[in-house]
């Protein structure tokens, strides 16, 4: 297998109009990324050092006397969020020496409960994620629906144990670590329901249940995810003026193949439930990353009425995308889009599948869902 795999992310064309927090989950390739980015031009400083990390949690003014300004265009400072206050020493360094950072974490978390200075609108955002179907042109489906794309993960010939190994070490360290739970044992009954109703509406009150926890923990623990990028809750569109819609999120991993590894789940069935919803996760996490790597920055959510018609994605109020991961898809799997039809807002309705037959019924354009993401990384659904 290639090693040696492009990321679409450019965070040399990035840093060179303004300063960024590169943030991402652990392992999806970060440290990787910017090893061959930015080696000639980027001092790095590595929080992670203990050295490194002592000697600017005493003195957070010592950054600058570690900068060799005479060599470097730039600097990058890895797990910021280690060090909220050195954002201070940044800003003024930006502001008085005119130099460029990238500050990386796996999460935002820690630096909001610090109430930090996110540096004033001086640096921007951008996201890593796991490898994408753009940046896999080989891609095999089942293997990834099953494995996901972080990027040791794919790349290993033990992508199972590989799995286990993050679930086990990653997870609970990034949680223990940065959002301070008290049990690990209820986070980890919590982790493992949210896994398995991965892609469906929250019930909070199954969950908490499931968990031994009350529902305003089980809250919290979401939150957890979302603000340690390991999970993610999209939203319901609530404009609907035909038919009532429900105000519920729903919530998604940001990996099909830890998804995987928390049930301890090593098979999908081709034609099963499970199939069927690892599609679905597939397909949003190349329409979340093709948003944020094209800096298209769409507004995302789904829709669902109180009756039970729903499509799965709305990228703003242009397109509605409805996922199958049927190989012969027809009309009768498009009624939440032709319900949604009927409130004349969006431009485009879709319905994505493994149906190679591309066509078009009753204003619904059944694409094939390779053609769909050369499409969607084209651009053409933003």
């Amino acid at each position: 297998m290639n090693k040696n795999i492009h990321r679409t992310l450019n965070i040399s064309e990035l840093l060179s109009k303004k300063s960024h927090f590169l943030l991402g989950p652990r392992l999806t390739g970060k440290t990787t990324l910017i090893k061959n980015s930015l080696k000639h031009n980027f001092q790095i400083i590595n929080l992670l050092d203990s050295k490194t990390k002592i000697l600017l949690l005493q003195n957070p003014s010592a950054l600058e006397t570690l900068i060799n300004f005479d060599k470097y265009q730039g600097v990058v400072i890895d797990e910021i969020q280690k060090i909220p206050e050195l954002l201070d020493e940044v800003q003024r360094l930006i502001d008085e020496k005119k130099i460029s950072f990238l500050l990386t974490g796996s999460s935002a978390r820690k630096l909001k409960r610090a109430g930090t200075n996110l540096l004033g609108g001086r640096a921007r955002t951008a996201n890593l994620f796991p490898f994408t179907s753009h940046e896999l042109p080989n891609l095999k489906l089942e293997r990834y629906l099953l494995y996901g794309g972080l990027p040791s993960v794919y790349l290993s010939d033990e992508p199972h144990e590989e799995l286990i190994a993050y679930v086990e070490t990653y997870l609970n360290e990034e949680v223990e670590q940065e959002a301070r739970v008290r049990n690990l044992g209820n986070f980890s009954r919590f982790l493992k329901s949210a896994a398995l109703t991965n892609s469906e509406l929250i019930n909070f009150a199954a969950v908490a249940s499931d968990s031994m926890v009350s529902e305003s923990t089980i809250k919290g623990y979401y939150q957890i995810l979302k603000d340690t990028l390991l999970g993610d809750l999209l939203e319901p569109w609530k404009e609907s003026k035909k038919r009532k819609a429900i105000v519920t999120s729903k919530f998604y991993l940001f990996d099909t193949g830890v998804n995987n590894a928390i049930l301890g789940r090593t098979s999908i069935e081709r034609n099963s439930i499970d199939f069927g919803k690892m599609f679905e996760h597939f397909i949003y996490m190349e329409i979340k990353a093709a948003n944020s790597y094209l800096r298209k920055h769409q507004s995302l959510c789904f829709w669902r009425s109180v009756n039970g018609q729903e499509v799965d994605f709305l990228i703003a109020n242009k397109i509605a995308i409805e996922v199958k991961s049927k190989t012969n898809a027809s009309l009768r799997d498009a009624h939440g889009l032709l319900a949604l039809k009927e409130e004349k807002v969006f431009k485009k309705y879709v319905l994505v599948s493994q149906d190679k037959l591309i066509r078009k019924e009753e204003n619904i354009e059944f694409i094939y869902y390779k053609d769909f993401l050369k499409s969607l990384w084209e651009g053409e659904f933003f």
